[in-house]
């Protein structure tokens, strides 16, 4: 799954990028978007994430740690970034990740979606190189393991390790879905009260 996108800095073509490598691979993944970085002209690329099989989620509107947040504005950041996806897509998002992953009780209350943390690999240090990057999605490689990558502007290390990791566990039998998919597939429901997944097992 990836998260920050879509790209809104003239020449930047990270997202897009990323989808290109998933098509070379025949394989789909999760999008969670930062609703205020969704305008006219990055409206495409989230059209062809789309068409290809992927799924759009919400990433908030403004990406605050929300945890800090009132309700009211906890609400906001939810339901404006919801919004936005669903004039694009005509789909209502499914998950939630909370940015930086901050999380309170009252979240799980305000928030009408299952949340997803992913395993991370801290692809959003920008010192962590492409080498770094592929051996920490090998080390957390397991059966249900939800990948936190992110597509964010310039992110091109992360491009590399996906290049070289999909064909590698591809050839070890493994498969790559989307977030709908892989719950499916390993027959779990995501709506669990309080929970908030980066392995999805029974």
């Amino acid at each position: 799954s990836f998260d920050d996108g879509p790209n809104n800095q003239p020449g930047d073509n990270t997202m897009n990028d990323m989808l290109d490598l998933l098509e070379k691979y025949n394989i789909t993944a999760s999008f969670f978007l930062i609703g205020n970085k969704i305008t006219e002209e990055n409206k495409k690329v989230i059209l062809r994430a789309v068409e290809m099989g992927c799924d759009i989620q919400n990433h908030s509107w403004t990406h605050p740690a929300m945890a800090e947040l009132a309700d009211e504005t906890i609400k906001e950041e939810f339901q404006k970034c919801d919004d936005a996806i669903f004039e694009i897509t005509g789909k209502r998002p499914e998950f939630f990740r909370p940015p930086y992953i901050s999380v309170s009780d009252k979240m799980y209350d305000l928030i009408p979606l299952p949340f997803i943390c992913g395993q991370g690999c801290n692809d959003w240090e920008n010192d962590k190189d492409a080498d770094f990057r592929y051996n920490k999605m090998k080390e957390l490689t397991e059966n249900g393991t939800i990948y936190l990558l992110h597509v964010m502007e310039g992110n091109k290390a992360t491009l590399e390790a996906v290049d070289r990791i999909v064909p590698e566990l591809q050839a070890e039998g493994y498969e790559f879905v989307n977030l709908p998919t892989l719950f499916e597939k390993l027959g779990v429901n995501p709506k669990q009260p309080g929970k908030m997944w980066s392995v999805v097992k029974m």
